[in-house]
């Protein structure tokens, strides 16, 4: 019985020491092999064999891109006001070798090593300045912080300046000063939009003005062309009528002549000579041939009605 739990041991510790020498590295990782206390070789993604109580896993180290957000630090500005300042890291392991064996604690120098570049970078700058300037900041320290860590197989891929917190005296003096800019500039907008409103008004009351002047005159210029143009279509009428009178008269003078009228026609028309030139109209007057057919032109006045000669008076 003895021995069957001594071989059991054996086979057991066999096993164990099988097992530990199989190590299965994931994705993105690479293990540290040290042989005897020395560095040996990387164990890369996979299954890795190793030589039971010779070679050992030192570490294995993350490659991927990892954040580190550190507490907030005390940093004075160059017009001695003190902010803390909390920043991010964002870092990568480029070289496991130098992240195991250059540096012991990298977590906690690269703390260190942003504190201090930060004290020196905002040392050299004012208030208003940090505040505005965070780019600037975030760009200055990560130059910094990637030469100083490039040794220890670690690469600064970015730095953020989380927080800026001045003290509470100085936050109460910028929020006032904030409210009265904005209340400035609220006047200035109000006092912009009530010049702009003026001037719209004045102009929309000149071009009703305008508006209103040219309509005026445009209406006086239609009602004297209207009346200009009634006073010529009148005196057309009035010259046409008076050229239809002539010629009337005129053909009527053609038909006397060529119809040799007798001498009751020829001293009926001149009765009506006569009377056109009593009234102002007659421009012609017919003359019997002789003067002693006036006396025959009475005769036949009275012959033909003395009521009409009456009437015309």
């Amino acid at each position: 019985m003895l021995g069957f739990f001594v071989n059991l041991v054996v086979v057991l510790f066999v096993i164990g020491l099988l097992f530990s020498s199989i190590r299965i590295i994931r994705q993105s990782t690479v293990g540290i092999v040290e042989r005897l206390g020395k560095f040996h070789k990387r164990a890369e993604q996979g299954i890795n064999v190793i030589i039971p109580l010779i070679d050992k896993f030192r570490a294995v180290v993350d490659l991927r891109e990892q954040v580190v957000d550190f507490p907030p630090q005390p940093v004075i500005t160059k017009d001695n006001v003190t902010m803390m300042i909390d920043t991010v890291i964002y870092y990568q392991v480029t070289d496991a070798f130098s992240y195991i064996y250059e540096i012991a604690n990298p977590i906690l120098a690269i703390e260190n090593l942003t504190a201090t570049t930060l004290r020196n970078i905002v040392g050299e700058l004012e208030l208003d300045q940090t505040l505005t300037s965070r780019d600037i900041v975030n760009t200055k320290l990560r130059v910094i912080l990637d030469e100083a860590t490039d040794k220890w197989g670690i690469k600064v891929n970015r730095v953020e300046l989380k927080n800026i917190l001045p003290p509470q005296d100085i936050q109460t003096a910028m929020e006032k000063q904030m409210r009265a800019e904005r209340e400035k500039r609220e006047a200035i907008l109000r006092a912009e939009g009530q010049k702009t409103a003026a001037i719209l008004e004045a102009e929309g009351m000149k071009q009703a003005a305008i508006l209103k002047a040219e309509a005026v005159r445009e209406a006086a210029i239609r009602e004297a062309e209207g009346h200009r143009q009634a006073q010529i279509l009148n005196a057309e009428g009035e010259a046409q009528a008076i050229l239809n009178v002539q010629r009337a008269f005129a053909d009527s003078l053609i038909m006397l002549r060529e119809s040799a009228p007798d001498q009751k026609v020829i001293s009926l028309k001149s009765l009506e000579t006569l009377k056109s030139m009593a009234e102002g109209q007659a421009t012609k007057l017919i003359i019997p041939g002789d003067l002693a057919g006036l006396a025959g032109v009475f005769a036949a006045l009275k012959e033909s009605g003395g009521d009409a000669f009456k009437s015309g008076e």
